[in-house]
């Protein structure tokens, strides 16, 4: 019969009860080795010993410890229980004027050898639990090297000594810092630095013992640190893993007629695209975002893409007082809106399944919902696609961008913020092109009611357009296509050799969007109130646009190599990477600045502001107007020369 928790603490009870009353007469002779007591005062002293070491172990837990598992906690509450013990026997024999023993320093001998007797059997056991499949290097197992002499490698090679059968034997360490070379970590020795991995793995490999994996035991390394580690393990065909959080260890399935606890299994997970992005962490104003979402009614078009499916997620954890997703897509809205259900299910929200195109379903919304704050993502941003298709592309992106603002205004609403594209500067495509006339419209918005014109002056909405890049692992983006092409096995297919795109995480672009509308509304009484309301840089006041640094722009060609790199194969070896040419509308670099609006820094890291280009929004409506009258009816090349009216950079195929 299995024994129970009390069957336990009984057990241990007794053998430290055992050990006290053995640790007196070995204390008594250490201290003075003539001096023996007479026979009488052992019926006193022996219990005395072990009642005294129980009643100052019980509060610290000593009957509770785990052996097999003691740790440097439960060392050191022996510890205490043996000092405890030791000077309550002594106190206890003075008391009822018991034999003394004729050394001073018997409660000190005592409490000492008391605590490592109680150890003893502790680290014994736990020693025979973390050895018992063997020694880690006779372990048949994969050979690794670390990366990171941290807490993650100390954890990692201790979860590996838990395990009966190890799949991975440690055979050395790559430390971030140079001082602790030649040092060990549990018998594994660090035997260079991450900058040394090219050198480490020659030296290996020259001794043939060459690992069969690098795995990253560390968050440190990212970016290009990151990207030199791997391109020194590829040149040895070595695959780099990174090892999983701390709490992830999760139980492996007992074999049959196996007993006692399922062991744990270490499951590694690949390098991720995003980690090799060689951006540093940019500082958010978390506090100012709270307080411009907490206690607001928030209504996020295109909830249901990369963008707006973000936006979605960041707002409802900064406690709004109601949510709305509004998306024109069934799957991808229900998808988001389950999310949110399951992660905030305490949060008012409602998924509205509509078309920003239709302008009496979105007026009539904006009069029932009253949303104070808009975070405008939805439009179609395929470039191909809406080369064939441009006249959808004006209706979603420019008329659809127009009906949002201008029922998001007549009901109130404090702020709109626009999710534009760098496609919008110099644009070359339909999707370009009608994502700047969104911007002119928006930025000629806010400059009315930035100076005082329209709606209610210092109260009115303002409008923030943020502009950025490509977003990794966005819906339509190159990663998710490469990574298909990869699991088929190839080819991956790249336009051209020198295309190169500004790169982002979504979360990131996400946070700096939500940093963007804390400074674009940082004059509005509504939001700060009169009493300490900031001023508004000047660029504002015209309607400028924020722009997110992007960092260098990464080539197309390269991000294909690495995703290869890191599924553990060579590029133009095992996968070809084929060149296909340019399609419609695209362009071999993007720009996150058009000439005229030269790039102003802002007092936040990662936020730049385009100074603007405006015109009269009652123009830029006109105008959209009759873009939007040639597209119902067909009219494809009129459609194309009034956009070509509105944005005089944008040529559009045949030079129309």
């Amino acid at each position: 019969m299995a024994a129970t928790a009390r069957d336990r603490i009984l057990l241990n009870l007794g053998l430290d009860a055992a050990v006290a009353a053995l640790a007196v007469p070995a204390a008594v002779w250490l201290a003075a080795p003539g001096a023996w007591p007479p026979g009488v005062w052992w019926l006193f002293g022996l219990p005395a010993g072990a009642a005294c070491l129980l009643l100052a172990g019980w509060p610290l837990g000593l009957p509770r410890q785990y052996w097999r598992f003691a740790g440097l906690p439960d060392l050191l509450a022996t510890s205490a229980a043996a000092g405890l013990g030791a000077l309550g026997l002594s106190a206890l024999g003075a008391l009822v004027g018991a034999w003394q023993s004729p050394n001073p320093a018997f409660p000190a001998i005592h409490a000492l050898l008391l605590a490592a007797m109680l150890a003893a059997p502790r680290i014994t056991a736990r020693l025979r639990h973390a050895g018992r499949g063997g020694p880690l290097a006779d372990t048949p197992a994969q050979s690794v090297l670390l990366v990171g002499a941290g807490d993650g490698a100390d954890l990692f090679i201790r979860a590996l000594m838990q395990e009966r059968r190890a799949a991975y034997r440690p055979i050395g360490i790559l430390s971030l810092r140079s001082r602790q070379m030649g040092r060990r970590i549990l018998g594994v020795p660090v035997l260079g630095t991450a900058e040394d991995a090219a050198h480490v793995l020659d030296s290996l490999r020259d001794e043939g013992r060459l690992p069969g994996l690098v795995l990253l035991a560390t968050q440190q390394l990212q970016g290009l640190e990151l990207q030199r580690l791997l391109d020194s393990c590829d040149r040895h065909g070595v695959m780099v893993k990174r090892l999983p959080s701390l709490t992830q260890l999760r139980p492996a399935a007992r074999r049959p007629g196996e007993r006692g606890e399922p062991e744990p299994r270490i499951t590694l997970r690949p390098i991720e695209l995003e980690e090799l992005l060689d951006r540093p962490q940019v500082p958010l104003d978390r506090e100012e975002m709270a307080r411009l979402i907490q206690g607001r009614r928030v209504l996020v078009t295109g909830a249901g893409g990369s963008i707006g499916g973000e936006l979605a997620r960041q707002v409802a954890a900064l406690g709004p007082a109601s949510l709305v997703l509004l998306d024109h897509g069934e799957y991808v809205l229900y998808e988001i809106d389950l999310e949110i259900r399951e992660r905030h299910p305490e949060l008012p929200r409602r998924a509205v399944l509509a078309d920003i195109r239709d302008e009496p379903r979105i007026r009539r919304l904006f009069e029932e919902l009253r949303p104070e704050l808009v975070f405008h993502a939805a439009a179609l941003k395929h470039v191909p696609m809406l080369e064939h298709d441009p006249l959808e592309g004006l209706l979603t992106n420019s008329l659809g961008t127009r009906v949002v603002a201008d029922a998001a205004r007549a009901n109130g609403c404090g702020l709109m913020v626009m999710i534009s594209t760098d496609k919008a500067v110099n644009p070359a495509s339909v999707m370009g092109a009608s994502k700047r006339v969104a911007e002119m419209y928006c930025q000629a918005l806010d400059r009315d009611a930035r100076r005082g014109a329209g709606a209610g002056g210092k109260g009115g909405m303002r409008l923030v357009t943020v502009r950025f890049g490509n977003v990794l692992g966005s819906t339509g983006s190159v990663v998710p296509l490469f990574r298909r092409q990869l699991e088929r096995g190839g080819p991956i297919t790249v336009t051209h050799p020198d295309m190169s795109r500004y790169f982002m995480t979504v979360r990131e672009a996400v946070g700096l969007v939500l940093q963007a509308s804390v400074v674009g509304v940082a004059d509005a009484e509504w939001f700060r109130g009169a009493s300490d309301r900031a001023d508004q840089p000047p660029e504002l006041r015209e309607g400028g646009i924020f722009v997110l640094d992007m960092g260098k722009p990464v080539k197309i060609v390269e991000l294909a190599r690495r995703l290869v790199r890191l599924a553990g194969l060579r590029p133009d070896e095992d996968i070809e990477i084929r060149f296909t040419g340019l399609r419609p509308g695209e362009k071999l670099y993007e720009e996150l600045f058009h000439g005229q609006e030269p790039p102003l820094p802002t007092a936040f890291p990662g936020l730049l502001m385009a100074v603007p280009r405006t015109a009269d929004a009652a123009e830029i409506a006109a105008a959209i107007d009759r873009l939007a009258s040639l597209a119902r009816s067909g009219q494809r090349d009129a459609a194309l020369a009034e956009l070509k009216r509105l944005v005089p950079e944008y040529v559009p195929p045949g030079g129309v």
